[in-house]
């Protein structure tokens, strides 16, 4: 059987792996991260937001550690969070990533939404999350910021030698084109919400059109939203779904290496989080095996627009209310 689909997809200034681990809810991040880069794993993907910088350090030099990697055989990815827009905060806080992460540089940072907030300092309260001022109510305070703004305080950083390359995350395409417009580097990547609920064909192609590659999360579907109740009261999972239940049965695969190998077989890097070390091996296990065209097309009609990680929504009880377009 030809499995053509590539295991890493090319960045200006370097080669992202197409299966990454998500670190966001990661329990034991220091114990997971470790092993991950053990058993293979060459894509770790951070935010300062996730509250666990530190800990993914510690296990990005041990997983190093044990098997006598170089910090440039791995991929590291993290975010500029929502607070940290303006120019003068920019640098800081990629600087406050890499300390915590224990690195000299990172291999990507993402704008992590197009949402700038007030600024709220490190020493006040690390990560800020989304409200202002937790004791004075569950209130985000928007901050005037264009986000060309934000784009050139991050170009600086390619520039210092801090990143090597710069893209965002959960941006549409009217807000990349006017990005594309006053970029001097235009964005690497662009990573946003993808599985068989919501494929976002238009967006994807969109991006490729462009020269964007791009990086789909949550890619097994609710799960980790179900748990936080932010899936609109849906529940609905897809490792459920009988589709994906037949075409396991058929490919000899669990159902979540269908839905990750659909991912990366529609040209996407993935990133899928796992807590499990047994999955740590599993979800690698992408590369020997190939979804026909049949059952992609039956994928393709699990499709219901439904977003399970939308500010549109989860803004709104926090007095903000920002819609994200496909």
């Amino acid at each position: 059987m030809s499995c053509p689909t590539a295991t890493t997809l090319p960045l200006p200034n370097g080669a992202l792996p197409t299966v990454g681990l998500g670190c966001w809810k990661l329990s034991d991040p220091e114990n997971i991260v470790g092993k991950a880069i053990e058993k293979g794993w060459r894509h770790i993907d951070s935010a300062c937001d996730y509250g666990n910088e530190v800990e993914v350090g510690r296990g990005i030099k041990k997983g190093l550690e044990a098997t006598g990697l170089k910090r440039s055989d791995i991929f590291v990815t993290s975010k500029l969070w929502n607070t940290y827009h303006r120019p003068e905060h920019v640098e800081a806080a990629c600087r406050k990533t890499l300390s915590d992460l224990g690195l000299d540089y990172l291999d990507l940072y993402l704008i992590h939404f197009p949402i700038p907030l007030k600024y709220v300092p490190f020493e006040s309260r690390y990560p800020p999350e989304w409200t202002f001022d937790p004791e004075g109510g569950n209130v985000m305070v928007p901050d005037d910021v264009g986000i060309s703004e934000t784009w050139e305080a991050m170009e600086m950083l390619v520039s210092k030698g801090l990143v090597k390359d710069i893209g965002v995350a959960n941006f549409n395409a009217a807000l990349l084109l006017e990005l594309l417009k006053k970029s001097k580097i235009k964005p690497a990547v662009n990573q946003i919400e993808l599985h068989p609920h919501l494929s976002q064909n238009r967006l994807v192609e969109f991006c490729k059109g462009k020269g964007i590659t791009v990086t789909g999360f949550s890619p097994l579907g609710s799960g980790s939203y179900v748990e936080l109740g932010m899936d609109n009261g849906q529940g609905i999972g897809l490792l459920q779904d009988p589709l994906i239940l037949s075409l396991a049965s058929k490919h000899s695969k669990s159902p979540a290496q269908i839905l990750l190998r659909w991912g990366v077989q529609r040209g996407t890097a993935i990133i899928p989080k796992t807590s499990s070390e047994r999955r740590l091996r599993e979800n690698l296990d992408l590369f020997d095996f190939e979804l026909e065209e049949e059952d992609v097309e039956g994928i393709e009609g699990l499709n219901r627009n439904m977003r399970y990680n939308d500010p549109g929504v989860f803004c709104k009880g926090m007095g903000g209310d920002y819609p994200i377009w496909d």
